[in-house]
């Protein structure tokens, strides 16, 4: 029998790109992108996934044209306010990791909103990576471990992987299967780093606008083909 993945990532890659081969501005790319996702969002659903996690805006992506930044967080504003009913209606739990204290007040107060307004849901775990990098997560964990345990901490030696772990944004998310990074590129990009140290890895050459249901189904079957040994 065939295995749902309990937890999917995705870095969703070429926007940009696809924009480029239409002749497009870049701010074009992410709205297609942004279509994509409701898309992949409602098939996890539907799939019983229980959390999809999603890169949505990594901290390197402040170097970006300011233009393009601040149309960025614009359009993930637009979707809050376009979906949040949406995610309520399907039971859909709404979940943010990253700096959100850095991003812009009006969005991050909106993402507050979001997590509130769908706390109480059951269904599937929606988490957008927003303002986020692995390195920065890992050392904003020890931040927090350390503080939390000045009195007893002595040279690391009372701190177990599983102590670590619940000081990581992702806490309260079931471990990673599945991580799935469109437009080709071969490399995690600064994703999930600790979260990915026995997750099965599917690259695809196509562009995120262009990722479908089909294409998602590809990648489940491509899971369920890895003899997955978690170092044994």
């Amino acid at each position: 029998m065939d295995e749902i993945p309990r937890h999917i990532a995705i870095i969703m890659d070429g926007n940009g790109r696809w924009a480029k081969q239409r002749n497009l501005p870049r701010i074009a790319g992410h709205r297609s992108g942004a279509k994509a996702l409701e898309n992949v969002i409602e098939i996890c659903a539907r799939e019983k996934i229980k959390a999809l996690t999603l890169f949505t805006f990594s901290m390197e992506n402040w170097k970006r044209p300011k233009k393009e930044v601040d149309a960025l967080m614009a359009l993930f504003e637009k979707s809050l306010n376009d979906n949040i009913p949406k995610l309520k209606k399907n039971g859909i739990r709404f979940n943010c990791i990253g700096r959100i204290d850095e991003l812009p007040r009006s969005l991050s107060d909106k993402i507050r909103v979001a997590m509130k307004e769908t706390s109480e849901t059951s269904g599937m775990i929606l988490t957008l990576a927003l303002n986020y990098g692995s390195r920065q997560e890992i050392v904003d964990a020890v931040k927090s471990y350390c503080s939390d345990n000045e009195k007893t901490f002595e040279n690391g030696t009372s701190l177990s992987e599983n102590d670590f772990e619940k000081y990581l944004y992702t806490k309260d998310l079931p471990e990673l299967d599945l991580i799935i990074r469109t437009s080709g590129e071969m490399r995690l990009s600064n994703f999930l780093l600790w979260q990915a140290a026995y997750a099965e890895i599917y690259v695809t050459e196509v562009l995120w606008p262009d990722f479908n249901e089909e294409e998602f189904n590809m990648a489940i079957e491509e899971f369920n083909k890895r003899d997955r040994r978690f170092g044994g």
